[in-house]
């Protein structure tokens, strides 16, 4: 199967996890294609001055892969600047958050695993 990027489901969330305006959702993947290994595989689009709020994963982890732009990641109450080729991680159990304080687009992979340990 082949999926081209501007024919993936696209859905806005608004003030997600608590965190500020709307960020943009491309869905790679969706329901039974994960085959019970995750559940969330995206692009996600932080428009200027958008966030995605602290927020804390239990049975489940999460990477972000920074494509485009930079901003403030919230890893477990501790703020780092983050830009274009890092790669952050969210253990089961940790927290984390992202901030565009910036007026540019930050374009990110964002991808939740299950814990099977």
């Amino acid at each position: 199967m082949i999926k081209k990027a501007g024919s993936l489901n696209k859905i806005e969330m608004k003030n997600a996890k608590g965190g500020l305006n709307s960020i943009f959702a491309d869905l790679i993947l969706e329901g039974d294609e994960f085959t019970n290994a995750g559940r969330l595989f995206n692009f996600v689009t932080f428009p200027p001055n958008s966030s995605m709020g602290y927020h804390v994963h239990e049975g489940e982890s999460e990477t972000y892969v920074i494509l485009k732009g930079h901003g403030i990641y919230n890893d477990n109450g501790t703020e780092v600047e983050v830009s274009a080729g890092d790669v952050t991680y969210c253990a089961p159990g940790e927290g984390h958050g992202l901030l565009n304080n910036t007026d540019e687009e930050l374009v990110i992979v964002a991808l939740i695993m299950y814990d099977k340990r």
